[in-house]
């Protein structure tokens, strides 16, 4: 039966570079859907996990805050709470170590309720759903090893509403969309160069924007974007002359070459950050990013 753990804590707990160590399994590959509804959203996450090791072997902990955990399993095999994991505190879940093999994979099933989201931190709903998960704000969308030297590939399907949510964007490039019964569509999107989960990003809601196109240096077309609400899409243009010009510095002072196929950035008027450097999707406070 689904559950929701114990209250969390108020206050965040101190972390100190002293008492860091590698982790005994690290997350490789990360696959996610989320299922987008008024009422609540769904989070399907398939992680595949690999030993490392640099870390101790020991049991899996998983980072999960204020979310509803409705099942857990490993390569297919459901576990239970008390005989196969057990919640730490109100935040973690701990997978018994006997569970764990060189490979495997755990697939999670969580609810979680974007609106209701009032730290701007994880998921969260205010005009748009948008995210923000740095500095450990992966964590309250689905349970991870949430934190930086954790790097893994990212596929992401977002199913929403179509009327409310035309536009579905994640990090990467988006590889199919289409429609869905019941008025709902989908896109998927697919991050091929490892990220920690702080770099994770999704926008979904009903935006308007601009479009453009810029060249690498060894000739590549990447398409750009800028979205924001309706009513701000005539304060776009600075932003996107600023882009193509942040390309071109990035290729002469370093020989850096964008190597997704789309660059995107959002204007988000409740963000509590200046901007954040999701790859492939940069989300700007809108203080930060219009101009008339």
């Amino acid at each position: 039966a689904a559950k929701m753990p114990p209250a969390a804590p108020a206050a965040p707990v101190e972390k100190f570079r002293k008492d860091y160590a590698p982790l005994g399994h690290v997350a490789e590959n990360v696959n996610l859907t989320f299922k987008i509804a008024d009422e609540s959203t769904q989070v399907l996450s398939k992680v595949d996990f690999v030993r490392n090791t640099a870390g101790k072997e020991g049991p899996l902990k998983l980072d999960a805050e204020d979310l509803k955990l409705n099942s857990i399993s490993i390569d297919g095999k459901a576990l239970s709470e008390g005989t196969d994991y057990e919640w730490e505190g109100s935040d973690v879940i701990v997978i018994k170590e006997g569970l764990l093999k060189d490979k495997f994979t755990v697939e999670t099933d969580c609810t979680i309720k974007p609106q209701d989201n009032t730290q701007l931190s994880g998921l969260y709903k205010s005009g748009m759903y948008c995210t923000q998960c740095e500095a450990e704000g992966f964590r309250r969308i689905t349970p991870f090893q949430d934190r930086p030297d954790v790097m893994a590939s990212y596929m992401v399907r977002v199913e929403a509403p179509k009327d409310s949510c035309p536009v579905l964007l994640s990090n990467g490039n988006m590889v199919t969309s289409g429609d869905l019964e019941g008025g709902r569509h989908f896109a998927e999107w697919k991050d091929p160069f490892p990220k920690p989960s702080y770099l994770f990003a999704l926008v979904a809601g009903d935006l308007g924007s601009i479009h453009s196109t810029f060249k690498t240096k060894s000739g590549k077309e990447v398409a750009l974007g800028i979205y924001s609400e309706h009513k701000n899409v005539d304060q776009l243009d600075w932003a996107m002359e600023s882009l193509k010009q942040s390309m071109v510095w990035d290729e002469q002072r370093f020989g850096l070459e964008y190597d997704l196929d789309v660059f995107n950035i959002v204007a988000v008027g409740d963000f509590n950050m200046g901007a954040m450097e999701n790859k492939g999707l940069n989300i700007f406070n809108t203080a930060c990013v219009l101009a008339a």
